[in-house]
C-alpha cells in the first residue's frame, strides 16, 4: 500500500510588540513570507481589539480564526487554504500585580486533506509564574486529537523548566533543522531564543528560519520564526 504524501504547510509565529513599530514593515514581512498561519503574540487584546484583528489579518491578507481579547492578545491568523472547524481561549490564573496571560486553540483544516490544531501562547516574564502556565498549555496540548503545531514567546530558553514542559513529546522545529542557534529576542541586541515553534512527531519539519533583516529590525523587537512543514494526509 503506498503511503499518501504529506501536506505542505507554512507558520510564521510572531510577537510583534503591540503594533508599537514600524507597522507597514510588519505588514510586508509577513505578505512576503505567504504563510497558511501565522501565531501571533501581543496582538489586540483591550478597548477595540475585534476591528483591531481584523484590520491586522487584513494588513497581512489573512483572516482572524482565534483569540484577540479572550486568549489576551494571542491570536491565530490563516490563509483561505486552511478551514477552521472550531476555536477555543484559555486564561491563565491571575497573580496579583502581574499581567493576564493565555492561549488560542484552532482545529484546522488545510488544502481539505489534513487536520492540526493550530496553539500559540505567551508566557509570563516572571519565572515563577512561567511553570504553572506552562503546565495549563501542555494539558491543552495533549488533551489536543489532530497534531499539535504550537508556537509560543516562552520568555526563557531551553535550558529553561516551562520551555521543558511544553516541549515534552514534541519537536522543537529549530532543533530539527540544527538550527538552534537562531536567536529571537531581541532585534536590537539579539541574545536569547525565547520564540518556539514544537510540532507533533507525526509533522515533518522540512525547514526552519529566524527572518533576520532591515525589514523584521523595523517591523518589531522580536523576530519572525518561519517554518515549513509537511503534515500527515488524512486516512
Amino acid at each position: 500500500m503506498t503511503q499518501s504524501p504529506g501536506v505542505p504547510l507554512r507558520v510564521v509565529s510572531y510577537n510583534i510588540h503591540s503594533q508599537r513599530d514600524d507597522t507597514a514593515a510588519l505588514a510586508a514581512v509577513v505578505r512576503e513570507a505567504r504563510p497558511d498561519v501565522v501565531v501571533v503574540q501581543e496582538g489586540p487584546r483591550r478597548f477595540r481589539w475585534r476591528p483591531k484583528s481584523a484590520a491586522l489579518a487584513e494588513s497581512f491578507g489573512l483572516v482572524v480564526a482565534a483569540g484577540g481579547l479572550p486568549a489576551l492578545g494571542n491570536l491565530l491568523l490563516t490563509s483561505l487554504r486552511v478551514r477552521v472547524v472550531a476555536e477555543r481561549c484559555q486564561r491563565f490564573p491571575l497573580t496579583p500585580g502581574r499581567h493576564l496571560r493565555g492561549a488560542a486553540y484552532a482545529e484546522c483544516v488545510v488544502a481539505g486533506a489534513a487536520r492540526f490544531t493550530l496553539a500559540g501562547s505567551h508566557l509570563s516574564t516572571d519565572p515563577a509564574e512561567r511553570p504553572a502556565q506552562a503546565t495549563l498549555f501542555k494539558r491543552e496540548l495533549d488533551a489536543a486529537g489532530p497534531p499539535v503545531i504550537a508556537a509560543a514567546d516562552l520568555n526563557e530558553g531551553p535550558d529553561g523548566a516551562a520551555w521543558a514542559t511544553v516541549a515534552r513529546g514534541l519537536t522543537d522545529a529549530a532543533v530539527a533543522m540544527d538550527r538552534a542557534d537562531r536567536l529571537t529576542y531581541s532585534c536590537a541586541d539579539p541574545r536569547r531564543r525565547i520564540d518556539a515553534l514544537f510540532v507533533d512527531p507525526r509533522i515533518t519539519v522540512v525547514d526552519y528560519d529566524v527572518v533576520d533583516t532591515p525589514q523584521t529590525r523595523r517591523a518589531s523587537d522580536h523576530f519572525p520564526v518561519l517554518v515549513d512543514l509537511l503534515l500527515p494526509a488524512a486516512d
